[in-house]
C-alpha cells in the first residue's frame, strides 16, 4: 500500500522536468531565432562584411556551435550562450562599421574642406580689383530679389538631400563666390536663413530649418569669414514663397536665403 504514494511523487517530478525541459527549450529557440536573424542581418550588409569582417565570423561561427548545440536534449543553457554570443557579435560589428562609416564621412568632409580653401588661395593670386568686379557681377546675378531687409539671394532645396540638413558639393561652387564676395567687402554682413515646406511636425520643420541654414554658415566660417558677420535665422514653413499644395510649390519653399547687408554693415531687420 505504501507504494502508491511513492509512485504519485515519482510521477510528479517527472511530470515537472519535462514541463521544465519544454520551457527550457522554448526559450533556447526563441534565442536561437533572434541570433540567427541577427546574423542575417550583418552577413548580408556590405558596409558591415567590409568593416567588421572579423565580428561577423565569430557571430557566425557562435551560431553554428548554438545550432549543433539545439540537437542535444538538455542543453538549453549551452544553446543560449552561444546564440547570446551570436547576437553580440553581430551587434558589435553594426557598431564598428558606424563608427567606420563615421570615420570615412569625417575624412571626405576633410578633404573638401581642404580642396575648398586651396582653390580660395588660387584664386587669390588673380588682380583682386579684376577678381572684385567679376565677383560683384555674380554676386549680383546671384541675387535675385531686392527687399526692404535687403538684397537676397536663395540656395534651392537642390543643395540638400530630403530631410537631411548635410549640403551636397553642388553648392560649394555658390558658397566660394559668397565667400570671396565677403573676403573682398569686410564691413559687408549676412543673415542666413532657413525656411522648410509645410510638410511633416511644424518644430521638427523649424528645427531642421536652422540646422540647414547653420550648415552654410559652418562652411563660410571654416573657409575664413569671421563668424561675428553672421547671424543665423530658422523659420521653418513660416512665410512660403509658394502655396504647399503642389510638388513644386514645396520645392521653392524648402530653401536657404542670404540676406546681405549694405556696404557699410547695415542689415535689414529680421523678419
Amino acid at each position: 500500500m505504501n507504494q502508491v504514494p511513492r509512485l504519485v511523487s515519482v510521477l510528479m517530478m517527472l511530470t515537472a522536468a519535462s514541463l521544465y525541459g519544454c520551457a527550457g527549450h522554448q526559450g533556447s529557440d526563441h534565442a536561437l531565432q533572434q541570433a540567427s536573424a541577427d546574423f542575417q542581418k550583418v552577413k548580408e550588409d556590405s558596409d558591415v562584411l567590409r568593416g567588421a569582417p572579423k565580428d561577423v565570423i565569430r557571430a557566425g561561427e557562435s551560431l553554428a556551435r548554438a545550432e549543433r548545440l539545439s540537437t542535444y536534449w538538455g542543453s538549453g543553457a549551452d544553446v543560449n550562450h552561444y546564440a547570446y554570443l551570436s547576437s553580440r557579435y553581430s551587434a558589435i560589428a553594426r557598431e564598428h562599421t558606424k563608427l567606420m562609416l563615421n570615420q570615412e564621412q569625417l575624412a571626405k568632409s576633410e578633404l573638401e574642406r581642404q580642396r575648398l580653401q586651396l582653390e580660395l588661395r588660387e584664386a587669390k593670386l588673380s588682380s583682386l580689383q579684376q577678381r572684385g568686379k567679376w565677383l560683384e557681377e555674380q554676386m549680383v546675378a546671384l541675387v535675385t530679389t531686392q527687399t526692404d531687409r535687403g538684397l537676397v539671394m536663395t540656395l534651392g532645396d537642390v543643395l540638400f538631400d530630403t530631410g537631411n540638413a548635410e549640403l551636397k558639393s553642388s553648392a560649394n561652387r555658390t558658397l566660394l563666390k559668397l565667400v570671396q564676395f565677403l573676403q573682398l567687402n569686410p564691413k559687408r554682413i549676412v543673415r542666413i536663413e532657413g525656411y522648410t515646406d509645410s510638410t511633416g511636425d511644424a518644430q521638427e520643420n523649424l528645427q531642421l530649418s536652422k540646422e540647414r541654414a547653420q550648415a552654410v554658415a559652418d562652411v563660410i566660417t571654416d573657409l575664413g569669414i569671421d563668424d561675428a558677420r553672421i547671424q543665423v535665422e530658422g523659420y521653418g514653413d513660416q512665410f512660403p514663397i509658394d502655396e504647399n499644395a503642389s510638388e513644386r510649390g514645396r520645392a521653392k519653399n524648402r530653401r536657404v536665403e542670404i540676406v546681405f547687408s549694405d556696404d557699410k554693415g547695415f542689415l535689414g531687420s529680421k523678419r
